[in-house]
């Protein structure tokens, strides 16, 4: 790759870095939308709930955050119809 074929773009709103070639570029909108807010979680676990996870997820072909997503939401869901 020739010097200077991309260019290293200024934070948007959303804090994310744009990266882009030459020609063309980041554009506002474009993209996956957002599915809510991110926040980052440290969470600790016995390791054979881990491994359970990481099973499902491979089974359901998911991300650990995917997972965690629909289990807090169902046991959320379940709460509320309680």
């Amino acid at each position: 790759m020739k010097e200077n074929q991309f260019k290293l773009g200024v934070p948007s709103d959303d804090g994310q870095v744009s990266f882009a070639f030459r020609q063309g570029g980041a554009r506002k909108g474009a993209g996956r939308k957002a599915i809510g807010v991110t926040r980052k979680l440290s969470l600790t676990l016995p390791a054979k709930v881990w491994d359970e996870l990481e099973a499902a997820c491979a089974v359901l072909q998911c991300s650990r955050s995917e997972a965690i997503r629909e289990i807090m939401e169902a046991y959320f869901h379940h709460q509320r119809e309680a």
